[in-house]
This record gives structure tokens, C-alpha cells and sequence, in this order.
């Protein structure tokens, strides 16, 4: 079996999406964000896990120009990796199982945490984050968007960001939308959008915007299937399973705190002096509390 078939068959996926049909769509998603499982399951809890129908994916095949849906799924089970990291648990993890219901809670979020983050960080690549680094550093301005939960990493990215990279402006500001801050923007410029599943319709709303403006497009998400309406430059794809109802997004923040080191180190000395005017501006107006000493 040739071993590439299995990228092969997901290249094709991306490039083709736009042409297929709404439950196609589906399937395609389903299989790049899930290629693990998609080799594993049958076909009968793939089509439960995707939320179409086993005729469907069988159609998938045959778009595919496969003869039927084993033989999509066979490059996929011969490329079968797990898709949960190989992680030691160490002896904390142990001790919480061990102490009952509310440890066992948190020793497999904990554990989850720990997996999400490593499985995060192994998918990004020296090229692709010193491509991503050298785009925004050669940026005319770069703005960040995100809504609801995701806000939070923008506005971390951004807070700690700007020292290294001054032209990084987080959107919407003072009430406006992400559009509004985008109306002048253009070539030249680029926008780093962060969104998780189920993905903001103002966050996608804005890239779309922005692309046809000729923005260049970097995207932190779980997935670099999003919308069939746009394609995103870069993707900096985090994992966000989790062990409760909502996503977790440690595996978001490692990829952030990568992406920040790359934008210190390729800043050099001026942004080891614009970090250093921060901290002084701080200093001298008492930003920081400092216990009294007792006499």
C-alpha cells in the first residue's frame, strides 16, 4: 500500500470541499479532524460519531473515486496511530484515583490536561511557526480577533504579544465589531483569529471579511477545515478534548506561549526593550503590590 495515500486522500478532502455538498462536507470535516478514529471505528459508529447517514459515507468513497467505503477507510487503519498521547502517569495521578470520587474527577482531567497539551504541541512544526512568526513580524498591523470563551487567549496573546510586536491590535475594541476595525485594513496586513467548535459566527464572519480584503489570514483553532468560504494562510491547530461539557484550552494556550517565544526571540533587541519600558512604566506606578516589612 502506498503510505502516502492516507495524506493524499486528506489533501484531496481540503482542496475539494468547497464543491461538495452540505452532508459531504460533513464527512470531509469529519475525517480530517478525526482520521484516528475514522481508521478504527466501523462504518456504522463512524456515520453516529459524524451525524450522517452509512449512505453517505459510502457516496464519500465513491467521490473519491474508491471502490467502496473499506477501501477509503483501509490507508487510514494501515497509518493507525492512537490518537490519545502516550503520557506516564505519574504517581499524583495515582494518589488522586486513589482517594475517591472527587480524585478520580481530577486525575482524569489532570491527565487530560497533560495528554491535550503534549498532542498540541507535537502537531506544530519549526517551519510552520517560524513562517507564522516571520508573517506577523513583517506586518503592516496584525489584529486579534476572538469572542466568548476564546477571548480569554487573545487578550492574553495580545497583552503579553504587543511588547514583542507592536503593530498587534485586539479586536473589536470599544464596543464595535471585529468588521468595523477591519474596514481599513488590507494588503499588507494580517489577522490572527482565534475559535474553537463549535466555531463563532462573528469570528468567521470577520475572516471572511478580512480575506476579501486581501488580509493574510492565520488561524488558531482545532480544526483547518472551518468554513468552505475562505482558507486561512497558517492554521495552528490545538486539540480541546475534554473531560466535562466544554472545551479545554490548555492545549490552545501551550501552542500561544510557543508562538509568543518565537515573537520574543525574532525581535531581538528591540523587543527586549520595549518589554523592558513595560516592566519600568509598571514599576514606576506601583503596578505591582509589595508586601510592607514589619519593623
Amino acid at each position: 500500500m502506498d503510505p502516502t495515500l492516507k495524506n493524499k486522500t486528506i489533501t484531496k478532502l481540503k482542496e475539494d470541499l468547497a464543491g461538495f455538498s452540505p452532508r459531504l462536507r460533513i464527512v470531509a470535516k469529519y475525517i480530517v479532524d478525526h482520521s484516528s478514529d475514522f481508521g478504527l471505528d466501523s462504518i456504522r459508529e463512524t456515520a453516529r460519531k459524524a451525524g450522517v447517514s452509512t449512505y453517505t459515507l459510502v457516496r464519500m468513497a465513491e467521490k473519491l473515486g474508491f471502490e467502496g467505503y473499506d477501501e477509503l477507510r483501509e490507508p487510514f487503519r494501515h497509518a493507525l496511530v492512537s490518537a490519545a498521547a502516550v503520557v506516564d502517569q505519574p504517581d499524583w495521578v495515582g494518589n488522586l484515583r486513589e482517594s475517591g470520587e472527587f480524585g478520580q474527577v481530577q486525575a482524569d482531567a489532570g491527565m487530560n490536561t497533560v495528554a491535550i497539551v503534549q498532542r498540541s504541541l507535537e502537531r506544530q512544526t519549526p517551519e510552520q511557526m517560524e513562517r507564522v512568526a516571520g508573517m506577523l513580524l513583517e506586518a503592516n498591523n496584525v489584529y486579534l480577533s476572538a469572542v466568548r470563551a476564546s477571548y480569554a487567549l487573545a487578550y492574553y496573546l495580545h497583552y503579553v504579544g504587543r511588547m514583542a510586536l507592536p503593530s498587534l491590535q485586539l479586536i473589536p475594541r470599544h464596543m464595535n465589531s471585529a468588521i468595523d476595525e477591519l474596514n481599513y485594513a488590507g494588503e499588507g496586513d494580517v489577522m490572527i483569529a482565534i475559535t474553537f467548535s463549535p466555531y463563532s459566527r462573528e469570528t468567521i464572519e470577520a475572516c471572511k471579511f478580512a480575506r476579501d480584503k486581501g488580509v493574510k489570514l492565520i488561524m488558531i483553532s482545532d480544526s483547518d477545515i472551518i468554513s468552505k468560504d475562505f482558507r486561512a494562510e497558517e492554521t495552528l491547530i490545538a486539540s480541546t478534548v475534554s473531560t466535562h461539557h466544554f472545551g479545554c484550552y490548555t492545549g490552545a494556550m501551550a501552542v500561544i506561549e510557543n508562538l509568543l517565544a518565537l515573537l520574543v526571540k525574532q525581535g531581538g533587541d528591540a523587543a527586549m526593550r520595549r518589554i523592558k519600558s513595560y516592566e519600568d512604566l509598571r514599576k514606576d506606578n506601583n503596578a505591582y503590590w509589595i508586601a510592607q516589612k514589619k519593623h
